[in-house]
């Protein structure tokens, strides 16, 4: 399984319905796990982002799913970052 970041913006809808019914953050985790993507951790932010969540999934096309289907409500903007385990990164740098 991949692991990546989602980087996460709420549109004015989104900081809206939020505002109204903050435990929907809990719905839309089971949502995304519907989807065949593991929640491993998330955090509110203050910043440039509203959250970061890092996510498991079986592969791009899997993580492509939830950030269309996510997207596509219009609450929220998303940037999903693929992540390479630092064992990996090193060894690949050495070229092993």
């Amino acid at each position: 399984m991949a692991v990546y970041i989602l980087l996460s913006k709420l549109t004015s809808e989104g900081r809206k319905t939020v505002r109204e019914k903050p435990g929907r953050i809990q719905e839309v985790n089971k949502e995304i796990e519907k989807l065949g993507v593991k929640v491993l951790s998330q955090y509110a932010t203050l910043g440039p982002y509203d959250f970061v969540n890092v996510v498991e999934a079986p592969d791009n096309k899997t993580i492509v799913k939830v950030s269309v289907e996510l997207g596509a409500r219009g609450t929220v903007e998303i940037t999903t970052l693929p992540t390479i385990a630092l064992d990996e990164f090193v060894a690949t740098v050495k070229g092993k």
